[in-house]
């Protein structure tokens, strides 16, 4: 009967059974044992044969690296010929560039010195023109600083604006066509009297102005005192206008026309371009309102009106002197028809002589010749 070791599971297991299942047991252990132990030296053996092959190729990189290292250093010797080339060529190079570039920093530094010498030269020259500029300058400033005091004091101001009017009017026109501070039949006395030809009645000028108020109105600083100001010019213009009209304008005595001189430029066109109503409120009484520019206009038309009158008044003298001259061209003319008929009659006299010359000269070659045979006989009148 055999042995039960124990019971699984219901079952008895016996000592044969357990005994079997323990050889089966070692056999596969001995199995899986022997499978290792193959595929451990198969590990060993690819691991050895990689291992060789790793060799081998580390034998040939490392042949291929001694093969670059001799290319690498044959190249480096070229390359450090070909610089050490280069470098004497650089060095040479540079030295011809250096030597050049001191030639032509000499060159432009003897230039520059010359040039400074005349700029220099120059510069002093233009600082003595800059010392008598500025003493000029002084010159000006005092003038202006005298002009600033006349136009503050108004006699003054109005004896510049007349002397300025006389001026212009001197400089244009002839002597004897205008008068200043003329005197009409009415006792006042104008600033100026142009006188055009063929018209006894003068065109009148007064060169007053008031110049304060429009200073006032030009150099108000607010708004308010321009409104004043501007008014206050109105008033002083329009009263002047009336006064000019009034005083100037004498019914078939003076010209329908009366001018106002405004001495300044800007003053006559700040005139025009704020007070167009007193303007034409001027215009109305015949009164017109002339700056410089516009007063040297008016003086070169009455200059050419003269001299047309002037043109006219001689052209009956032009044409007496054309008959005159006409008459001594003919006289001419006959003169040079005698002349050229004496010229003619001298010009035969002369080839008459000539003839007679011809014939001394024959008869004197005859006379040397003593050839008396064939001497033709002349008549005495030849």
């Amino acid at each position: 009967m055999p042995y039960v070791l124990f019971t699984l599971a219901g079952r008895a297991v016996t000592l044969a059974e357990a005994a079997a299942v323990a050889a089966g047991l070692l056999a596969l252990l001995v199995f899986l044992s022997v499978v290792s132990l193959v595929r451990q030296s198969r590990v060993r053996a690819a691991m050895v044969l990689e291992e060789a092959q790793r060799r081998e190729e580390m034998d040939r990189r490392l042949r291929e690296l001694m093969r670059i290292q001799a290319e690498t250093a044959g190249r480096v010797q070229s390359m450090t010929e070909v610089i050490a080339q280069r470098q004497s060529d650089l060095a040479r190079a540079v030295s011809e560039r250096l030597d050049a570039t001191s030639h032509r920093l000499g060159e432009t530094l003897t230039t520059a010195a010359r040039a400074t010498h005349e700029n220099l030269t120059r510069l002093a020259e233009r600082l003595v023109m800059v010392e008598q500029a500025e003493k000029s300058l002084s010159d000006l400033s005092s003038q202006v600083m005298s002009l600033r005091e006349t136009l503050a004091n108004k006699q003054a101001r109005g004896a510049f604006g007349q002397a300025r009017m006389e001026a212009i009017v001197a400089d244009g026109l002839p002597r004897g066509s205008f008068a200043f501070q003329y005197t009409l039949s009415n006792g006042r006395r104008p600033d100026c009297a142009i006188f055009l030809p063929g018209d006894p009645r003068p065109l009148l000028v007064d060169s007053k102005f008031p110049l304060e108020s429009v200073t006032a109105f030009r150099e108000a600083p607010t708004t308010e005192t321009r409104k004043t100001a501007g008014q206050r010019l109105r008033n002083d213009l329009t009263k002047h206008v009336y006064d000019v009209a009034e005083r100037y304008l004498v019914q078939g005595e003076t010209q329908d026309v009366a001018l106002i001189f405004v001495p300044s430029e800007s003053v006559y066109a700040e005139i025009y371009e704020h007070f167009d109503a007193v303007v034409q409120e001027a215009y109305r009484l015949r009164v017109v309102l002339v700056s410089p520019s516009l007063l040297m206009m008016a003086v070169q038309v009455v200059q050419a009106i003269a001299k047309d009158a002037r043109m006219r008044e001689a052209a009956d003298r032009v044409r007496a002197e054309v008959a005159a001259l006409v008459d001594d061209v003919t006289r001419l003319r006959e003169r040079v028809g005698d002349l050229a008929k004496h010229f003619t009659q001298v010009s035969d006299d002369v080839g008459r002589v000539l003839v007679s010359a011809d014939k001394i000269a024959r008869r004197g070659l005859r006379l040397e010749q003593l050839d008396f045979d064939d001497a033709p006989a002349t008549p005495p009148g030849e």
